[in-house]
């Protein structure tokens, strides 16, 4: 029986992830700089939040007021990623006209582009989405919690209730940081509990028809939660070796995180977390793709992802870690 040697042009197999899935910068705000390291102004809060004004003397003045000011740093290290292209090997592609899906050099440079992705939210969790990070962390467990301790009910528990929970942390971190928190970053495992939860299907029940039932999505969750934005982590990683497979999610998917953050870098306003950006190579990105020849009689060529970047938590108080929530 005839079977032709032909690939398909309009489908390929391939596990490159949904953009909407990595993470890392949609919690806290991208802040470009002009040199790999330098400084940054931090006001004393306590100053900015103290009353100074006083009861003028008769023919005397008041005392100043004090507005301390501290100088903290950053700085950019960067990283770098390597895929190799056989040119005899392309030669063949070139040669016989083969599709687009089939070229080596268009998989690599989109799989070069990715592993940046990928590399930044790892470092986003290694920054800020773990324990030890945060001075405010809070830890799930089974049964009589203490408060005291920041201790909760799993979140998992339907004697629980997540809205008031994160209502009293928002209050917390408003009265000791003076901003709201406005971001929530959820973990998998959290997400997927709260979807069920008994506390948030019982707020929604009435939203829904039936041809269009109540479905809790992350809108629906920042809209009860009252926040801007609910993310969730669900970006993932290989941990195994070369040659094996070890699929991970790259955050906690059992922990969460609140914070207040901008949207944009600010003057003169706090923000939980930034991330440090820097424009190595003068292109306006703190991302860059090149491509460049191997050394002379290997006839291959390079495929070169770089990233400049410093992820820094910048206002401790400003931020609430949860975690082994399921």
């Amino acid at each position: 029986m005839f079977k032709p040697n032909l690939y398909l042009t309009n489908m390929s197999q391939a596990y490159f992830a949904k953009a909407e899935d990595f993470v890392a910068t949609q919690i806290f705000p991208i802040c470009p700089v002009l040199t790999d390291t330098g400084y940054y102004y931090t006001f004393a809060k306590g100053d900015l939040a103290r009353d100074n004004v006083a009861r003028k003397p008769a023919f005397g003045k008041v005392a100043p007021a004090l507005m301390g000011q501290n100088d903290n740093t950053y700085k950019c290290f960067v990283d770098q990623v390597l895929v190799g292209i056989d040119q005899l090997a392309q030669l063949n592609y070139q040669r016989t006209n083969a599709p687009g899906v089939a070229d080596p050099r268009r998989a690599k440079v989109r799989f070069a582009a990715e592993q940046l992705l990928l590399h930044l939210d790892i470092l986003f969790a290694k920054n800020f989405f773990k324990t030890g990070v945060w001075t405010n962390e809070w830890t799930g467990k089974i049964s009589s919690p203490n408060p005291a301790n920041k201790e909760c009910l799993k979140w998992n528990d339907s004697n629980f209730d997540p809205i008031s929970f994160i209502d009293e942390r928002k209050t917390a971190v408003k009265q000791s940081g003076r901003r709201t928190p406005n971001r929530l970053a959820l973990g998998a495992e959290v997400f997927n509990a709260l979807k069920n939860h008994p506390a948030v299907l019982e707020r929604i029940k009435y939203s829904g028809s039936t041809p269009n039932p109540a479905v809790v999505t992350q809108n629906v969750l920042a809209q009860l939660f009252g926040v801007e934005k609910v993310v969730v982590m669900e970006s993932t990683y290989n941990t195994g070796a070369v040659g094996a497979e070890n699929m991970e999610f790259i955050c906690d998917s059992k922990s969460a995180l609140l914070c207040y953050a901008t949207p944009t870098p600010q003057i003169d306003e706090a923000s939980a977390g930034y991330i440090f950006t820097h424009d190595m190579l003068g292109n306006g990105k703190f991302t860059a793709m090149s491509q460049f020849e191997g050394e002379p009689g290997t006839h291959s060529e390079f495929i070169e992802g770089l990233m400049s970047t410093d992820m820094k938590k910048t206002a401790d108080d400003l931020g609430v870690y949860m975690k082994s929530l399921i």
